[in-house]
């Protein structure tokens, strides 16, 4: 990905406006200017996309376009990189993220089907990035890859979700079970 300031506004759609979703939103509104100094790119919202419209996610949605159907993004000729956040692996999840990559879009995404995906985004010549979900956002997966490509790493031991953290600490605090502590997750918007 280029990220030249040349090159005008980096454009994203976001699909998936639940926690983390929500989360990214009010991140590029309230600090914009510090991101894009860090990036060397402004980088802007175009269309969002979420299952329910009417929803009060406690954030500004109004200037940007919605598109009832995720897929549309992948599409639209004013979106350079789609940020998937629809939660689980399959369906229009993993469908959302095979058509941006074979629409020339770059991808961020919580999705499972990483090498997947990471084999048609160097097919196509374009930029994913898989930590959207890892770790509570904490780019860990690049780190490692990158960072630290000389070491032999032969295991890597921890809860790297902050939902799984939370459900199993709980379990484990509380003696509840997994669907009530589950339950409680939903309620506080841990867990979609």
């Amino acid at each position: 990905m280029n990220y030249s300031s040349d090159s005008g506004p980096l454009r994203i759609g976001i699909a998936g406006l639940g926690t983390v979703g929500r989360g990214v939103v009010k991140v590029l509104q309230r600090n914009s200017a510090l991101v894009a100094a860090r990036s060397g790119r402004e980088i802007v919202i175009t269309g969002i996309s979420a299952r329910s419209r009417g929803v009060d996610r406690g954030v500004d949605m109004d200037g940007y376009r919605w598109y009832d159907n995720p897929l549309a993004m992948a599409e639209a000729d004013d979106i350079d990189v789609i940020v998937e956040l629809i939660g689980g692996s399959d369906g229009v999840a993993k469908a959302l993220a095979e058509a941006a990559l074979r629409n020339g879009k770059s991808l961020v995404t919580a999705n499972h089907h990483g090498a997947t995906l990471a084999a048609l985004a160097e097919e196509k010549g374009l930029a994913i990035r898989l930590d959207a979900a890892v770790a509570g956002g904490i780019p860990i997966i690049k780190a490692i890859s990158d960072g630290l490509a000389a070491n032999r790493a032969e295991s890597v031991f921890g809860i790297l979700n902050g939902t799984c953290n939370y459900i199993l600490t709980e379990m484990e605090r509380t003696g509840r079970s997994f669907a009530d502590v589950l339950d409680d997750a939903q309620r506080l918007g841990y867990a979609e």
